[in-house]
């Protein structure tokens, strides 16, 4: 696995991973608009692109593999570790949805669920592998997770023609990184971050990753405590810029989706979509637009009562 973050690698690792994935459908939401539904991935979001990235790229240990999630990520391991025959064990803070939980459980990964935030859970992960020789799965700063995440702008450029921009929700930064990789400069790529979890916006204005605050209702997706060591330099060179949403723009986009096109997305997922929809982002005259949607794990699906 070339440990380059670049569209050679995305291209190269897409063969590889497309036989264990699907190629999520895209939606014509208005003129212009196009919404890439990665929460019909499998595990419901992007992450399994960079879990059977890592998982196939890798030498997998006796010990098998751990890895930290806000859920998501988690869910991720756990599906393509029950697919290959991987042993694995996730560690979710307890802000972690019931759906992701549930989700892990099902795919049958060891889980342990403990500390108030998704930085907490990584330290117990980091303890964990310090003393069992697991190897490690990073959510977002890893380049072959990164190398995974990137082929959905591969798949959303080959999807709509003429592609100009794409909008996607910020964390950790593994998606914003490798579809800005993928891009590299030559469609915009504008990161959506939630107002009370802004880390790549304190990043760029700090010049370097920094601790940011953690919160939000999206808080269990998308609220690590900094941007990623490696995702940084990528998204500080390709990302155009950095459109911040509320918990009530969030909540709002996420009544949309349902109410629209009956597509259901948790806080994090709904979050790029979010940017659109209330207004923060606007795209000009003929801008044509992909949105990632992604993920769909969550209890909440009738948004009408």
């Amino acid at each position: 696995m070339p440990k380059s973050v670049d569209r050679a690698a995305i291209a190269a690792n897409y063969a590889s991973i497309r036989p264990h994935i699907r190629r999520t459908p895209v939606l014509a939401w208005d003129e212009g608009v196009t919404l890439k539904l990665e929460q019909t991935q499998h595990s419901g979001s992007f992450k399994v692109r960079g879990a059977f990235t890592n998982l196939l790229a890798r030498k997998i240990p006796a010990a098998g593999v751990a890895a930290a999630s806000g859920g998501n990520h988690g869910a991720a391991v756990a599906y393509a570790a029950m697919k290959l025959g991987v042993r694995a064990k996730i560690f979710v803070p307890e802000i972690s949805s019931p759906a992701k939980i549930a989700r892990i459980r099902d795919y049958g990964a060891a889980l342990a669920v403990g500390g108030a935030a998704y930085a907490e859970a990584l330290a117990a992960c980091e303890a964990y592998i310090a003393g069992t020789g697991a190897l490690p799965l990073h959510a977002f700063d890893q380049a072959e997770t990164m190398i995974g995440q990137g082929s959905v702008a591969l798949e959303l450029e080959e999807q709509v023609e003429g592609l100009d921009t794409i909008l996607a929700a910020v964390g950790g930064g593994g998606l914003i990184g490798g579809i800005a990789a993928w891009c590299a400069g030559g469609i915009k790529v504008v990161g959506v971050e939630p107002q009370a979890s802004p880390t790549l916006e304190h990043a760029l204005k700090a010049g370097r990753p920094v601790e940011a605050p953690v919160g939000g209702i999206a808080a269990d997706s998308l609220a690590p405590r900094q941007v990623g060591a490696l995702v940084f330099p990528i998204a500080r060179e390709f990302v155009d810029r950095v459109v911040l949403v509320g918990d009530d723009d969030i909540r709002a986009a996420q009544k949309a989706l349902w109410s629209g096109a009956r597509q259901v997305a948790e806080p994090g997922g709904a979050t790029a979509f979010a940017a659109l929809n209330s207004g923060r982002y606007k795209p000009a005259r003929g801008e044509r637009v992909g949105i990632v949607v992604s993920g769909a794990n969550t209890t909440a699906v009738d948004f009408d009562r």
